[in-house]
């Protein structure tokens, strides 16, 4: 009797069906299943799951498509005051950069609050670092999404960032006023291309608005651009000294490497072998049948 052809390497013909006393049926002749079976299976899976991840490098080397960035990114020879640490590789200019310090980028007013009491300038050089990484940083590609806006057709969200960093920003502004949690087009109320509190609004310190939670306060600020990592972890820092290299590289490398390509092709290689490891019994089965 005929039966379908499962092709294992004929090389390994016969070891199966001596031990079991069992000749193979003839349209496989003398195949030594199990061990064939085995052996495919290892030669399929452990260079599945070893195999380097793909290379990625426009994930590593992105700009945001937004209303002030640059197409790719590139070296600057300057780059204003907080914005300066990514001028060897950058996604912004020197104007955009000088902009973020010395007017409303983007139209959003820092001083929302300004009746009760206006920005503390320790505060507001932690928000202009953290406009500098929107502007300038070349390693969030992994982490962008797109969004509806008119002038700016991504984002990026829940970029990991390290603890160390989202406590300093929240002690440099946990006595400073916001009538917002989350920040954004539907945060405030605006006018003019520049946002005001909604009159039903209050306005509090960040401290009372976000619970006395430096990872609520990060998280939330912007609407989960950021997602708080302790330090031990591969995580963004916010601003690093000029003098080094950018140390945001090796997280966005880690991650494209290590984290989600791996976890993408382990779980392909799981399906791969499952299919594999399966083919035997099932013929094996279909044997005892005939």
């Amino acid at each position: 009797m005929d039966c379908v052809i499962i092709y294992y390497p004929m090389i390994l013909c016969n070891s199966w069906s001596s031990f079991m006393g069992k000749r193979s049926p003839r349209c496989f002749p003398q195949a030594g299943h199990g061990l064939a079976a085995m052996i495919l299976t290892l030669l399929v899976c452990i260079p599945t799951f070893l195999a380097d991840t793909a290379y990625a490098p426009e994930e590593l080397n992105y700009c945001i498509d937004g209303l002030n960035h640059k197409k790719e990114p590139g070296p600057e020879s300057d780059l204003y005051k907080e914005c300066s640490p990514w001028k060897h590789r950058s996604c912004c200019t020197f104007d955009t950069t000088y902009n973020a310090h010395h007017s409303n980028n983007h139209g959003f007013n820092f001083d929302h609050c300004s009746h009760v009491k206006i920005m503390s300038e320790r505060c507001r050089r932690h928000f202009i670092q953290d406009l500098c990484f929107y502007e300038c940083s070349p390693n969030v590609g992994p982490w962008v999404v797109k969004v509806p806006h008119k002038q700016s057709k991504e984002r990026f969200f829940e970029v990991p960032l390290c603890q160390i960093d989202c406590d300093s920003w929240f002690d440099a502004c946990r006595h400073d006023y916001t009538c917002a949690e989350i920040w954004g087009r539907n945060g405030f109320q605006w006018k003019n291309h520049t946002n005001y509190c909604k009159e039903s609004s209050t306005c509090r310190t960040f401290e009372e608005v976000y619970n006395n939670n430096a990872k609520n306060f990060c998280e939330k600020v912007w609407d989960y651009s950021w997602k708080v990592l302790s330090d031990d972890q591969p995580c963004m820092r916010m601003w690093f000294n000029n003098s080094m290299d950018n140390p945001n590289d090796r997280v966005a490398w880690n991650y494209v490497y290590n984290v989600r390509n791996n976890a993408d092709s382990h779980e392909s290689a799981f399906l791969i072998c499952s299919v594999i490891s399966v083919l035997p019994f099932l013929y094996f089965q279909s044997q005892q049948n005939l």
